[in-house]
């Protein structure tokens, strides 16, 4: 016996190092007693799909997956992936587990028959509520079932859902019960989330570890999203639809993942201010009028659909949508009120619909689940409450009692204990009961190993013309305590990739069209008036902190340099005044530092309390940006997001603040040169442009007249033609230094100097005549007769004629325009300009 011994342990030193890894992780998985698990089967030994993955992974060296692992981190990082948990303000980076969740062919095809079959119950049993209500009529369910919940809508029951769905997207949260079989804990018919994070996650893994998801052939999800995109398309009732994906807007928990569908799908992100009712259609507010939108995929809850006929507080929906449903003008997927299934309180009833409706028995079993608005459960459940897990019947929560998850009476204090017992017996109807059940686990990594941790798998499925189809992977929240009974992504919980993988090659996939299929098309597109809002601030903002941090150079500069610092001239002392005055002026500094030039250069570039300093003015651009996710390359979000970054390092000292300026500058200009080299040409490029444009009049303006006053001085003429970058031009033009009518020249006339007020009045003059009209009387619109003065005046004036008080009515033409702007194209006030008639409008 003993000499076997000393053979294996030979054998084992023998063993590749991928091999020895792999031992030694799975003798240490400290897998949970009782509770079912991913990696290791029920017989104990690793279930075959981990082993394959696992003898790949551990062929990989240490320092190789830590690589891979740091890859798909930075990859989060820099495109962006947050998440905002519920009733936080602040974003929170995309928590993903590095290893995937894997499913095998087999296993995934029992979940999917089974989720489809949920599917086509749930679809029967809203056609069923909101129509005939035969259910209802025959005791099958409870009334007071249905009714108790908030999100039956009565103003929807008896209208047909355009299209012929009332589920269009279902997701369910399963998990793997004590038998090994799947089992459904929660559906969501409301409006299912995850699908975005789902698509993010699969991009990020498949790219760190690439050559072992092509090994391991896993299922692709494009087929799934084409077949959806399809389906709501096939829904409309023309054959080239506009179709629109509804958010709540930037401050949603889930925005990302909201602009990421809308991206992917080649949707419309839109919000219910970009939305209007006209006649018997749903329209969309754009810079060229109203435009039809045929289909409405909505991440809305429904009671804040129409503040007309739902909840009179919501500011998130459009007035009158409930009407157009029932005149069948726009198809909303999921149609409003299909949240009612949601409601654990309809649980138990599920088998016997089930059989009722489909002739058979539920393929997926859920938690057994007893609502205590009936006499016998409500019994039941009091008799036994140490053993059950007490949820809401309607919402999330117990009602009375803090937190988003369920109650556990042998967990509560005798007062709370009793209390609880007291709200089930007086008003059973908002409680359930449920059995006690912990989440099946699955491998994480570790601290250099793998460990088990409970899972939550929310898998989703698509209507379409022959059938239910089903994501193939999903969305995993992985719990970070052993023992979690659910999981939240707000509770610390990450997510996983989910892999479904086959013994045969998967064949490639994606949403692009065939070639053939392809109808070659040049159009501009359609810009929502919002969207055209945001992206004309966001080039204002981005060029106001190019502005702010010229400011912050060229002081950082002069405090360098005793000529012309504290020891310098007296002009060279005016000439560092005039720029702290400006800072100042513009939010990036106080008054009372103005003493100290070091502490004013270092509070404009980073006072976060100072609303025009450049960090705050670049995260101002970055919210702004956020709500562009959709039509913003990821080369342009990570350049925004790198100048946050950089900006909110401390710095020491003016060496450190001048170089965060010039590096955050170049910045600025790379992503300047994107806009300019990537960008198409149509109407959300030129009102991203035109913001630039005005922004850099108006500050060329200010900087003119406060460095090119009537006696201004040699140092005064070289700040700004530093601070408007034209120093290289100037000296090439003229052989002498700054004098006061050439510089004038340069910076406010000179219409082929591209940062001068001229040029940028010449390009705003281009991008407005390009812009479509909303009157229809054929006279020049303001912003046009606006621009075109501001031309004829730069054109025909003579630099000799400049003076302080014609440069400051200059910047006051500017800001004039910039606003005219605003309430011509964009939909805010009263004021806000309209098409006068939709005739002809698509």
């Amino acid at each position: 016996m003993a000499g076997q011994g000393n053979q294996g342990s030979s054998q084992e030193s023998k063993a590749r190092p991928g091999q020895r890894r792999m031992a030694q992780w799975t003798r240490d998985y400290a897998r949970l007693p009782g509770i079912p698990d991913e990696y290791i089967g029920p017989d104990g030994v690793p279930r075959a799909a981990w082993t394959r993955f696992f003898d790949a992974f551990a062929a990989l060296s240490p320092a190789d997956i830590e690589k891979r692992f740091a890859s798909a981190d930075r990859h989060l990082r820099e495109a962006g992936v947050t998440y905002r948990a519920p009733g936080e303000t602040a974003d929170r980076l995309w928590p993903l587990s590095h290893l995937p969740l894997i499913i095998d062919e087999a296993d995934w095809r029992q979940l999917s028959i089974g989720i489809a079959q949920r599917a086509q119950l749930l679809e029967m049993v809203l056609r069923d509520l909101y129509g005939e209500g035969k259910l209802v009529a025959d005791g099958a369910v409870p009334a007071a079932a249905i009714a108790g919940s908030a999100e039956y809508l009565r103003a929807v029951s008896g209208v047909r859902p355009p299209g012929g769905r009332y589920l269009h997207f279902y997701a369910a949260d399963v998990g793997r019960g004590p038998d090994g079989r799947w089992w459904v804990l929660n559906d969501r018919t409301q409006a299912p989330s995850g699908a975005g994070y789902a698509l993010e996650n699969r991009l990020v893994l498949s790219r760190a570890f690439s050559n072992l998801y092509k090994s391991m052939n896993v299922e692709r999800v494009a087929p799934f999203f084409e077949a959806f995109r399809d389906s709501l398309r096939a829904s409309a009732d023309r054959d080239e639809p506009r179709i629109g994906l509804l958010t709540p807007g930037a401050f949603s928990e889930t925005y990302f993942e909201h602009a990421t569908l809308a991206r992917y799908l080649g949707f419309l992100l839109v919000e219910g201010d970009d939305l209007a009712v006209s006649g018997d259609r749903i329209h969309i507010r754009t810079v060229a009028g109203l435009k039809r939108l045929d289909v409405l995929l909505r991440r809305v809850d429904s009671n804040f659909l129409d503040p007309l006929e739902l909840d009179a507080s919501s500011h998130l929906g459009v007035p009158g949508l409930i009407d157009v449903l029932r005149k069948d003008g726009v198809v909303v997927a999921n149609m409003p009120g299909s949240g009612v299934l949601e409601a654990r309180a309809l649980l138990g009833f599920l088998p016997s619909l089930s059989r009722r409706l489909l002739g058979e028995n539920l393929i997926m079993p859920h938690i057994a689940t007893w609502w205590c608005g009936q006499k016998a459960a409500r019994e039941e459940v009091l008799s036994r409450l140490d053993d059950f897990a007490i949820e809401g019947a309607y919402a999330h929560g117990v009602p009375g009692f803090p937190g988003h998850g369920p109650v556990l009476a042998s967990e509560l204090s005798p007062s709370d204990r009793d209390r609880l017992r007291q709200a089930i017996s007086e008003r059973g109807i908002d409680f359930v009961g449920q059995e006690l059940v912990r989440l099946s686990t699955t491998p994480v990594w570790e601290e250099g190993r793998i460990t088990p941790r409970p899972f939550v798998l929310r898998v989703f499925a698509a209507a379409t013309p022959n059938g239910w189809t089903i994501l193939p992977g999903g969305f995993c929240r992985i719990a970070e305590q052993p023992d979690a009974r659910a999981v939240s992504m707000g509770d610390g919980a990450r997510s996983a990739d989910v892999w479904v993988v086959s013994e045969k090659t998967v064949a490639t996939s994606t949403l692009l069209p065939a070639p053939e299929a392809v109808r070659i098309r040049r159009i501009a597109g359609v810009v929502p008036s919002r969207a055209a809002d945001n992206l004309f601030w966001l080039g204002r903002y981005l060029e106001r902190a190019e502005a702010t941090l010229r400011l912050i150079r060229a002081l950082g500069t002069s405090t360098r340099n005793p000529a012309k610092g504290a020891g310098g001239s007296s002009s060279a002392l005016a000439t560092v005044d005039r720029i702290q005055r400006i800072l100042v002026t513009w939010g990036a500094t106080s008054q009372s530092t103005r003493s100290n030039p070091a502490k004013v250069v270092a509070e404009a570039l980073q006072g976060e309390e100072k609303f025009g300093s450049a960090l705050s003015l670049v995260k101002s651009a970055q919210r702004t940006a956020t709500s562009l996710r959709e039509r913003l390359s990821p080369d342009a979000w990570q350049i925004i997001t790198e100048m946050v970054e950089r900006l909110a390092l401390q710095v020491d000292d003016d060496d450190s603040v001048v170089s965060a300026a010039e590096l955050t500058l170049q910045e600025l200009a790379s992503l300047a040169g994107l806009a300019q080299e990537n960008m198409n040409r149509a109407a959300g490029w030129r009102f991203f442009d035109m913001g630039r444009r005005v922004e850099r009049a108006i500050n060329t303006a200010r900087f003119a007249r406060q460095f090119a006053y009537d006696d201004a001085g040699d140092e005064d003429l070289d700040v700004l033609l530093t601070l408007v970058d034209c120093q290289i031009t100037y000296r090439s033009r003229y052989l002498v230094g700054p004098a006061l009518a050439p510089v004038r020249d340069l910076a406010v006339l000179d219409p082929y100097n591209p940062r001068s007020v001229a040029f940028q009045v010449g390009v705003l003059n281009q991008h407005i005549a390009e812009l479509p009209s909303l009157k229809e009387h054929g006279l020049i619109e303001r912003p046009q007769r606006l621009a075109v003065a501001l031309q004829a005046m730069l054109t025909t004036s003579e630099a000799g004629a400049l003076d302080v008080k014609t440069l400051f009515a200059l910047e006051q033409d500017l800001l004039n325009l910039a606003d005219a702007i605003g309430l011509h194209y964009f939909p805010h006030g009263p004021n806000a300009s309209r098409p006068e008639k939709l005739t002809g409008l698509a």
